[in-house]
């Protein structure tokens, strides 16, 4: 059992009870403000923060990224990566998210290092159960709304997350369009875990806003 596997455990064990998931886009988010929003967040008490760099080159991804791990203590919430599985190790992040249309899983997790945590987009139900057989750790399920992040992409519709979570074991993030005033719907159709990204990004009070999410959170 060595080291990686260690590490794989007790991230696993981190990302059991997770509930908020939050994304530093750099769609939505200045580079300048990268350090100050993830903060916020860390402030906010959400459990899980990825960074997602779409057009940004592999140098400013890992020198920003290394930044954001010198600001999310150790114990704080987990940190996820957006593609560059290579970077991982480098910016000692926690694990890797992949789309529908990126490597693999496996493959994934190889170039991340094998202690690392990866999850899935998926937008129906057969990609849910594929992801899972796959071997992802978490898979995130929509968008359930429209939403700006993802203007292509058709909305799944709140039913698809009871029929998810009745198909899955993993934990499920339920994503797109999910803010605060759409939580509510988004929990009655039987989310646990959500992820919310322009609606927190956009706050004037980033951990107030986060402070509220968990309560209907765990209120539910």
């Amino acid at each position: 059992m060595g080291k990686p596997h260690d590490h794989l455990h007790q991230r696993l064990a981190r990302l059991a009870p997770a509930r908020l998931y939050a994304i530093v886009d750099t769609g939505y988010v200045e580079l300048s403000r990268v350090p100050f929003v993830t903060e916020q967040l860390v402030r906010g008490g959400v459990d899980l923060i990825q960074f997602r760099a779409k057009k940004q080159a592999h140098g400013e991804v890992a020198e920003l990224g290394k930044q954001m791990r010198r600001l999310i203590p150790p114990a704080g919430p987990l940190f996820i990566l957006n593609d560059h599985p290579h970077l991982v190790a480098e910016i000692g992040a926690d694990g890797i998210h992949v789309g529908q249309d990126d490597l693999p899983v496996a493959e994934a997790r190889r170039q991340a290092g094998e202690g690392s945590i990866v999850g899935k987009s998926t937008h129906s139900l057969d990609q849910a159960i594929a992801a899972e057989k796959e071997g992802a750790d978490y898979i995130g399920v929509g968008p359930i709304f429209a939403t700006p992040t993802k203007p292509d992409y058709v909305p799944v519709g709140p039913p698809l997350i009871g029929k998810v979570a009745a198909a899955v074991r993993v934990p499920q993030f339920c994503i797109g369009g999910v803010n605060e005033s759409t939580l509510p719907e988004v929990l009655t159709a039987g989310a646990k875990r959500v992820v919310i990204v322009s609606a927190l990004l956009k706050s004037q009070d980033i951990p107030a806003y986060c402070r509220r999410v968990r309560e209907q959170l765990v209120s539910h």
